[in-house]
């Protein structure tokens, strides 16, 4: 059963790795962005037009698996989660992760998009993703897990950011030492956090807004 829990955290890890580098693709100096996938890093930019210019909403999940960018997002997704079905055999229980994984990348994903109210309250790192002054961080959609670890959470206000780093609601008996153990393992990832939010501040009060790729 150890299996679950694993591919829960490498289903995170490979959120933000593919968010980052598939989905938004590697910036090249005087060229345009380069993606393994092309036709999905052109589609994900083109949802994030379209959130910016409907204050965060995303009408192609109304229309469901015959808009261009949905189907391409949840069949992305089930051949993902399908290529480890073929580790059944031996690892059970990671394979039955990655599909929930899958499943609730795209519940997530889609509620985020079309319930604005519910999206601030439950993933306030993929709100602030659409949303901050530069659109390149925040990469995790489901939990931020990989964000704290890799200091690229970059949070919006106080007043938004979630409670603590696993993104979860928790007891106030847990919660408080976690979030000190994590400052105190991991200080660095920390101070970039506390940088970032510095910087996302005077970008807004300066009116700046780091431009989208055409």
């Amino acid at each position: 059963m150890i299996g679950f829990p694993i591919a829960l955290l490498f289903a995170n890890g490979f959120e933000w790795y593919a968010h980052k580098y598939v989905l938004h693709g590697t910036p090249r100096p005087g060229k345009g962005r380069t993606s393994p996938r092309p036709a999905l890093m052109k589609a994900h930019w083109a949802h994030h037009k379209v959130c910016r210019q409907q204050d965060f909403d995303e009408p192609g999940y109304r229309e469901g698996l015959s808009n261009e960018r949905v189907r391409l997002e949840a069949t992305s997704l089930a051949l993902t989660a399908g290529a480890f079905t073929i580790l059944a055999p031996v690892a059970p229980f990671f394979v039955l992760g990655a599909w929930y994984s899958a499943g609730r990348y795209y519940y997530v994903h889609r509620r985020a998009h079309l319930d604005h109210a519910w999206a601030k309250q439950h993933v306030p790192w993929h709100y602030d993703h659409h949303m901050n002054s530069n659109q390149d961080a925040n990469w995790c959609v489901t939990r931020p897990w990989f964000d704290y670890l890799m200091g690229t959470r970059v949070i919006s206000s106080i007043d938004l950011m979630e409670s603590n780093p696993l993104g979860m609601r928790l007891p106030g008996v847990v919660e408080r030492p976690l979030n000190r153990l994590a400052r105190r393992l991991s200080p660095r990832a920390f101070e970039r956090l506390d940088s970032n939010r510095r910087q996302e501040a005077a970008n807004r009060q300066a009116g700046i807004e780091v431009a989208m790729p055409d």
